[in-house]
């Protein structure tokens, strides 16, 4: 099946038609995002030169977070299609992940730390599915790309916001990483609340269903053009490790401890400036053409970061990353949203993030073990390789999903 969607008069997918409850989810990202990158952006280098740990640990306990987040998403997903409600399990989400956040203050080894990582990403992967399923609800089909990319530039905005303010404060602290952690608290208090107050969900979003919450029948109900969408997404994470290893590089070529967090304010600024508008654009002119972008971008990316030597090369290949972030993530979110079924659209979010995360934690687990034995230049060829690799294979199938065109109508 394709996706057969022919641009009308009534596409523009305008901010002001965009559902309230879309800017409130986007809130709820952008804070939470707050507080999670004022810790993430600092935890790479906090394991390795606080705690001792070595990059192959840092490459598992991501890879294994990570991982945690997508193979969860497939039962929250599928629950939410059984009770035909998304909200509560993405309060549950969101509330795991603020409750995760002072185990990193407290932490004095490398366990409480992988420990609180790993909650902390299983919340994420709670909420990951009914949320997304949530904006395919609420939302008509000309105004996904839209409405996708809106969420994620504001997620995106936190995701640089919080850097930002873990720098600022290890300045004020004198690399205090605990104080900075205790701080990271209070923003992820504010993200629940807001959702609690101000989430609206239509009065049942999807069809209940009585039984076990994941049927084996109903993967056979979902279209060869959906699993086509779930192969490509797994071949983009396989080419995409965790950012961890933009901020050991950035270490590894110089940068001060303190400055560090700047990659990854920079890598989400342009994350945040490009997602809006590349959903924006999907919708009128289909997604293929940025997916594509986007591996270009990742491709080139991996290449300056492997022969870096500078902190300026650093800083190149991490906004070039950020640039392939802003042009793939959102458009895959629409492009599930596009073609599964509104019944199965909480398990179709889940099932695209198990086999993503798969992928991401044997990307992650493979560049840990190509930086302890050959040194980072190796886990960055290695990463451009899969990007091409991954780009061959798009061109190939692209054809048969039917990208070219926007989503759908019904």
């Amino acid at each position: 099946m394709k996706i057969n969607w022919i641009p009308g008069k009534d596409r523009s997918g305008a901010l002001a038609d965009i559902p309230r409850t879309v800017w409130a989810l986007g809130l709820v990202s952008l804070f939470m995002d707050i507080s999670s990158e004022m810790i993430h952006s600092l935890l790479p280098v906090f394991l390795v030169s606080v705690l001792g740990a070595s990059a192959v640990s840092v490459g598992i306990i991501e890879g294994v977070a990570e991982a945690a987040a997508y193979l969860v998403k497939i039962f929250s997903g599928a629950l939410s299609d059984r009770l035909g409600r998304r909200k509560a399990l993405a309060v549950v989400g969101y509330g795991l992940g603020a409750l995760t956040k002072p185990l990193f203050a407290a932490a004095a080894g490398v366990g409480l730390v992988f420990t609180a990582r790993v909650v902390d990403r299983l919340g994420k992967g709670i909420r990951g599915a009914p949320r997304d399923a949530l904006i395919a609800d609420i939302t008509r089909p000309h105004q996904r790309g839209t409405s996708y990319g809106l969420r994620q530039s504001l997620d995106t905005t936190g995701a640089f916001l919080g850097p930002l303010l873990a720098f600022a404060c290890m300045a004020v602290t004198h690399d205090n990483y605990r104080t900075v952690f205790w701080l990271a608290v209070l923003p992820g208090l504010v993200s629940v609340l807001i959702l609690i107050l101000a989430v609206r969900e239509p009065a049942s979003s999807g069809e209940k269903r009585s039984s076990s919450p994941i049927k084996w029948r109903d993967f056979s109900t979902l279209s060869t053009t959906y699993w086509l969408v779930v192969v490509c997404g797994w071949l983009f994470a396989l080419a995409r490790f965790s950012e961890a290893f933009l901020l050991l590089r950035a270490g590894s070529v110089g940068m001060p401890p303190h400055a560090i967090p700047l990659i990854l304010v920079l890598m989400n600024v342009v994350y945040s400036l490009t997602a809006y508008p590349a959903g924006k654009l999907s919708d009128k002119i289909g997604r293929s053409k940025l997916l594509t972008a986007g591996l270009g971008a990742l491709f080139f990316s991996d290449l300056v970061l492997a022969f870096a030597d500078t902190v300026w090369h650093a800083v190149i290949g991490t906004l070039l990353w950020g640039l392939h972030m802003g042009l793939t993530q959102g458009l895959f979110s629409a492009l599930v949203a596009d073609t599964a079924p509104r019944n199965l659209r909480g398990t179709a979010f889940g099932l695209f993030n198990l086999f993503s995360g798969v992928a991401v934690l044997a990307a992650s687990l493979i560049a840990g073990m190509l930086w302890g034995r050959f040194g980072p230049p190796a886990t960055f060829l290695c990463g451009a390789a899969l990007s091409a690799l991954t780009a061959i294979v798009f061109i190939l199938v692209k054809g048969r999903i039917g990208f070219a065109r926007g989503p759908r109508t019904a």
